[in-house]
């Protein structure tokens, strides 16, 4: 209400009480204001009461809910079910223009500003997380290996003559996919093993630069977050040999943002050499339904061209999941949930060690990845398929837990890859893994170990005892009388 409706309303209620009405609402405007003025996260997570207001507010910016609008396009953000229309807060025209998915819309100056600002709040928490270079970030609506290709895509024209893309191997398939998709050739880089731990062989990576000629290459696609026992990609040596080839160096880090060590060795890449862009996921670093990413840089003018290649306006309900969830959150609440991520690394480190140790496991030892951690599977016969292990995991409601197998081979795009899953054409035994990711509590650590405890007794129960039919002498001559009798 303005100061008007608030005269004619002490006609009907005491001024003194509508001046406490009128003192709490300024409050929200002023958290509003300040919002708007320096585009930065507040420290303090908002109520869902404040949210709703501004939320509110800027859905009435749209033209489809000005009350006297008349709409004659074939799109006029009309939503016929009341359920779908409360979801999106009424904001129905989706975010950028035909030729830029930041672009400000004439008909939706919500949705815009919408747009704007979660892609200013993203860069603060970004930065804060630790990639103090990045000075620009674009969420789009499709998951991290669309992003990727759209990134690929992007470089294209300024590269006429690349064909190729150098890729580390990591058994993740949209990475790999969004280079076969995007039209280019990638060129497989196999890892080396330094202890448990597979790790960047750079070497091999300089040599295929001077076999194909840099020219020829696009760009150099890292990795930080993955699965163990593949640990981050050496991104600061990576960074110098882009830099000395001239060839842009593109980062997959898909879960990276949570973790303080992935987001220091972006900032340290773009120090000693050169870091073009580096891609996350929204539901996994930011807590939202899956169906976003976000694309950053140390260059403005590369996120716009990455912001005008993607074609047509685009869905807001990624923009909109991200920016409720970190104003909700706050600064203070993201960096919280981050400690307690890392606290917890340890707490399920800890007791996934505990389990390995009874079952005459171990926790393999990789100090470079932050996040995922492994344990060997080496206890019964090499010729045991631990994959059902995996299977009976999931039957017990535990979810995420990747079981790799030696043997396994998966052909992606006209490209076969050995042992898949374990990144590695000769990763030497078989592992389960398991990762403390952000949101996690102490509780599901807690109840994933106790039952993989309980799973590993029962699997292990049953192919021994398997094993041992086979080789009994007593199975032995029960099939020797059998066929003397037949």
């Amino acid at each position: 209400m303005n100061e008007e409706s608030y005269l004619a309303a002490e006609k009907l209620v005491p001024a003194t009480y509508l001046n406490q009405g009128k003192d709490s609402k300024r409050t929200h405007e002023k958290c509003i204001q300040t919002l708007l003025y320096h585009r930065k996260l507040p420290s303090e997570g908002w109520s869902d009461a404040r949210i709703r207001l501004l939320l509110n507010e800027l859905s009435l910016m749209d033209s489809n809910n000005f009350p006297e609008n008349v709409g004659v396009g074939e799109r006029e953000a009309r939503i016929h079910s009341s359920i779908v229309r409360e979801r999106h807060f009424s904001l129905g025209h989706g975010i950028g223009r035909s030729g830029d998915v930041a672009a400000v819309q004439p008909k939706a100056a919500g949705s815009s500003l919408l747009n704007q600002l979660t892609n200013s709040l993203l860069l603060d928490i970004i930065q804060q997380s630790g990639a103090h270079f990045v000075q620009s970030c674009v969420l789009i609506p499709v998951a991290t290996g669309m992003a990727l290709m759209m990134t690929l895509l992007s470089l294209r024209s300024s590269r006429p003559s690349a064909r190729y893309v150098i890729w580390p191997r990591i058994d993740q398939k949209s990475c790999f996919k969004s280079i076969i998709s995007a039209g280019f050739e990638p060129v497989i880089i196999e890892n080396v093993l330094e202890g448990d731990e597979l790790m960047t062989d750079v070497q091999s990576m300089e040599t295929q630069i001077n076999k194909l000629g840099p020219d020829t290459v696009l760009a150099i696609m890292t990795v930080t977050s993955c699965f163990a026992p593949r640990g981050a990609d050496r991104l600061p040596e990576v960074a110098r040999l882009s830099s000395q080839y001239s060839i842009p160096h593109i980062v997959n880090n898909a879960y990276g943002v949570q973790s303080s060590k992935c987001m220091h060795l972006l900032q340290e890449a773009n120090r000693v050499g050169r870091l073009d862009a580096f891609i996350q996921s929204t539901d996994k670093n930011f807590l939202v339904p899956v169906g976003g990413s976000v694309v950053s840089s140390g260059n403005p003018e590369f996120i716009k061209t990455v912001s005008q290649s993607y074609p047509g306006r685009a869905s807001s309900t990624p923009t909109i999941d991200v920016f409720v969830t970190l104003l909700g959150l706050g600064s203070d609440g993201y960096k919280s949930l981050c400690k307690e991520r890392k606290d917890n690394y340890q707490y399920l480190l800890k007791l996934l060690s505990d389990v390995a140790h009874r079952h005459n496991e171990r926790v393999l030892v990789t100090k470079n990845n932050p996040i995922s951690i492994a344990m060997s599977l080496t206890s019964l016969p090499s010729t045991t398929d631990w994959t059902e292990l995996g299977s009976m995991l999931f039957l017990r409601n535990v979810s995420g837990t990747r079981v790799v197998s030696p043997g396994t081979s998966k052909t992606i795009g006209g490209y076969t890859f050995t042992n898949w899953g374990s990144h590695s054409n000769n990763y030497p035994h078989p592992y389960l893994t398991a990762a403390a990711a952000i949101g996690m509590n102490r509780q599901e650590i807690d109840t994933f170990c106790k039952r993989l405890d309980k799973t590993l007794t029962k699997f292990k129960k049953k192919h021994v005892v398997s094993d041992q039919e086979l080789k009994s002498p007593q199975s032995g001559a029960n099939d020797s009388e059998h066929g003397n009798g037949s």
